[in-house]
């Protein structure tokens, strides 16, 4: 009897043991899931928006970010959430689940702009000089959301979840330092959330390929000879000679570009001269080029050196060309992973309903994610904030931009969903090899 016990409990063993490496991960979840967690995510709105005004009323610029940065380890620390700090400066990587494979990393941005609030309300920024216009005090918050949505959950995680709170998108190229760092550890995919002021709250723009452009600035001095006004003839004169140069650079996206690939080449300052009768011995001009593909950026910038220095040349001038690498770091062409944008579509339809998914824009703005799609895939989504009662219309970038706050637990709710689902759908087998 006891012989025939235990070939029946092996039985049941192996027919269970087959059975989870065979069949799907988890199966997809139901509506259920969908309804526990937006609840939960509901239920913390009133201490998300807290969290977030108190961000949005101290803003930080790039790697300056130590007071937002403290906010965030204080949290973590009273979710009880082990975090590593410090990454590129004032960075935090926040780890939940199993600590084993497999890794998906969820990435927020923490930096302000140099901006002028001129929104009035009561959790205006308390800086002059500098405001959370692109909405990074969102996207930090809607981490932070996560962070505890996935704690409550993390018995039930099949593997580990890597939150990265990033300084310095603005400008300083921030998710380099990160990887630099080793701020990916093992993730093996990376999602981030971007607001968008352009479709309505409770929905989602999604785009697969390139979606965000790469980026670099630049700026020129031609150097002539000056002199009056009167006398051309005994002065080298650098204005023809820039102007020469300005328009030329025109025709490098409307002659030498592809018509299928998007660049942009604009010129936006040209100084030089301070008086009507005297010809001035430079000219600076600069701008800024970008491009959808990353390989499109680098013909331009080559392109964009020999153009003015020939202009100069051709006019006796010489020329000087700063790429501000060092201000403003070069930024790659942000490309959405194709099988990325399957899961994170069905994510979507699962929690906010297939009529809240919309197709998302390209756009020549960009965005340092990239530099973490170059390492492994990854997918930015755009997340609408747009209510017109609350005048949350204005664009990123703008004094006006206002955040439409209903958007922080859907956001929360969005990222944990992204995360969770990915695992259960890429676990490892428990008759996989260590």
């Amino acid at each position: 009897m006891f012989a025939i016990a235990t070939d029946m409990g092996a039985l049941v063993l192996l027919t269970l043991l087959f059975s989870l490496s065979s069949a799907p991960a988890h199966g997809w979840p139901d509506q259920d899931y969908k309804d526990q967690l937006l609840s939960s995510a509901q239920l913390d709105k009133d201490w998300l928006i807290s969290i977030r005004r108190q961000i949005h009323e101290n803003p930080e610029l790039r790697f300056q970010e130590h007071n937002t940065s403290a906010l965030i380890r204080q949290q973590l620390h009273q979710l009880c959430i082990p975090y590593s700090y410090p990454f590129a400066n004032t960075g935090i990587v926040a780890q939940i689940g199993s600590g084993s494979k497999p890794v998906v990393a969820l990435r927020a941005d923490i930096d302000a702009l140099p901006l002028q609030e001129l929104v009035e309300w009561e959790h205006r920024s308390k800086f002059d000089g500098k405001m959370h216009a692109c909405g990074h005090d969102a996207h930090t918050t809607m981490l932070l959301g996560a962070a505890k949505l996935l704690n409550q959950r993390k018995d039930r995680l099949q593997g580990t979840v890597r939150l990265l709170f990033q300084p310095a998108e603005e400008g300083g190229a921030g998710a380099s330092h990160m990887i630099k760092e080793g701020a990916l550890g093992d993730a093996e995919a990376i999602f981030g959330i971007h607001v968008d002021f352009e479709i309505p709250t409770g929905s989602i723009g999604l785009i697969s390929g390139p979606v965000l452009a790469a980026t670099s600035f630049f700026e020129a001095k031609i150097q002539g000879v000056g002199g009056h006004a009167a006398g051309p003839h005994l002065t080298v004169d650098p204005i023809l000679a820039a102007s020469l140069a300005i328009l030329a650079l025109q025709q490098l996206t409307s002659r030498e570009a592809d018509p299928l690939d998007s660049q942009v080449l604009s010129i936006t300052y040209v100084r030089g001269g301070s008086t009507f009768n005297v010809i001035p011995s430079y000219v600076e001009f600069g701008g800024t080029l970008r491009s959808l593909t990353t390989k499109g950026l680098y013909r331009l910038q080559q392109r964009l050196k020999e153009v003015i220095e020939g202009q100069a040349a051709v006019h006796r001038c010489k020329a000087f060309i700063d790429m501000k690498e060092e201000e403003y770091p070069f930024y790659p062409a942000v490309v959405n992973d194709d099988g990325l944008h399957q899961h994170v579509e069905k994510v979507g339809r699962l929690l906010l309903g297939p009529e809240n998914i919309k197709r998302g824009e390209k756009i020549m703005a960009g965005e340092d994610f990239a530099f973490y799609q170059e390492k492994i895939p990854g997918y930015m989504i755009s997340i609408g904030m747009r209510n017109e009662e609350l005048g949350s219309i204005h664009p990123m970038h703008s004094p006006y931009f206002f955040l439409d706050e209903d958007v922080l637990p859907i956001g929360a709710a969005l990222n944990t969903a992204l995360a969770e689902l990915y695992l259960n759908e890429h676990k490892h087998s428990i008759l996989d090899p260590a």
